[in-house]
């Protein structure tokens, strides 16, 4: 019993000690490191998925029917103008020529038949010994055999040209892909492709991608600005499908002239230069537009901004060094920033550490910091 006022001097002298504490705790301001808000121009960039093509895809048909006898070429490899590519069975089309030949000669035959004719009958008409009649007649039979002939003509031209077609040679320089039919095969009508194969000129190559109308209408204008002050084109990047940046730049050279009422976009296309023919048709790739340059935009930190249920906000060190809320509205993000179109102002002092150790009205000292970004800017 005697102890106890002792023990109850200990506690009281405790919950001071620790009220003490707590109070000069309160008091004491924390450092809170912040950045100012800097008015910047701002490169808008898009990124859209496009296909990528051939600078030239030619496709290579048979324009005739029979047998593939024979394959001169390895596909994926380059070929030339004028090679000689694949051989259909040609004997069809030999027998043709042979036999067409024949009529023709037989045209030629009647063609001198009826000349001859005309020539003995004229002398005949002129004194009278025969009729007019028949010289008119004689004179249509030769004009009537020297249509014959140009027409028996044209037929064999035309079996020589099918006789032609049986040789398939390269239209033109490039790489030629994987053939559709092989040797023995019946080509030139379902079920074995008429197309055989594709020739692609890969020097350059063409990226086709789609862009809404609105988008369409910003990189528009872009261009029209770009030209007036510096006489450019828009930068077209290209972003290949293993996320890395291709090394060459591109340019828009077609826009297609009207936006597809059904899907609201409209075709683009732009060339990149491929000297090492890295790049494949078939390919799939993003391609990377910037669209327009946002004047004194305001970046902030994407972690500096909380959002909730849709509304977001950051918090602000005013003049008198007290946090303050802002509700803001976002715009564009660029990488692991954010454009703040409403909510702050040039010189505000964004807190962007330590946001859940203070609230708003709380008294902090800003330690003024600059945010290193990971966005190339």
């Amino acid at each position: 019993m005697k102890n106890i006022p002792v023990v109850l001097f200990v506690v009281v002298l405790l919950f001071f000690s620790c009220e003490k504490k707590e109070n000069a705790n309160q008091t004491q301001p924390l450092s809170i490191k912040v950045v100012i808000v800097q008015p910047k121009t701002i490169p808008i960039y898009k990124e859209f998925v496009g296909q990528i093509y051939g600078e030239r895809d030619i496709p290579i048909r048979a324009r005739v029917e029979g047998f593939l006898e024979e394959i001169h070429f390895k596909e994926g490899s380059r070929v030339v103008k004028g090679q000689l590519l694949y051989v259909i069975d040609s004997d069809p089309y030999l027998q043709k020529v042979v036999a067409q030949e024949s009529v023709v000669s037989q045209a030629e035959t009647l063609l001198i038949q009826t000349e001859s004719d005309l020539l003995r009958i004229k002398p005949l008409a002129e004194i009278d010994a025969v009729s007019m009649r028949e010289l008119d007649m004689a004179q249509a039979q030769r004009d009537v055999a020297i249509s014959a002939l140009n027409a028996e003509k044209a037929n064999l031209k035309l079996a020589e040209i099918n006789l032609s077609y049986a040789n398939i040679y390269a239209p033109m320089d490039g790489v030629i892909g994987k053939t559709l039919a092989r040797e023995g095969e019946f080509v030139g009508r379902d079920p074995n492709p008429v197309i055989l194969n594709t020739i692609s000129e890969i020097k350059n190559i063409r990226v086709q991608f789609f862009l809404s109308e609105n988008e369409y209408l910003l990189l528009a204008r872009e261009n029209l600005n770009k030209a007036e002050r510096e006489k450019d084109k828009s930068e077209i990047e290209l972003i290949l499908s293993d996320g890395s940046l291709y090394d060459s730049k591109g340019e828009i050279d077609f826009i297609d002239r009207n936006i597809d009422a059904s899907t609201g976009a409209i075709l683009v296309q732009a060339t990149f230069p491929n000297p090492n023919r890295l790049i494949k048709p078939g390919q799939f790739a993003r391609v990377k537009v910037k669209i327009k340059d946002e004047k004194n935009a305001l970046l902030v930190p994407q972690k500096s901004v909380t959002e909730l249920q849709g509304q977001y906000s950051v918090l602000v060190v005013d003049s008198e060094n007290k946090v303050q809320t802002n509700q803001v509205k976002i715009g564009e993000k660029i990488g692991d920033m954010w454009i703040i179109s409403e909510g702050l102002n040039e010189g505000d002092k964004l807190i962007i550490e330590g946001l859940q150790k203070v609230r708003s009205g709380m008294e902090v000292i800003p330690e003024i910091t600059e945010f290193k970004s990971k966005t190339n800017l």
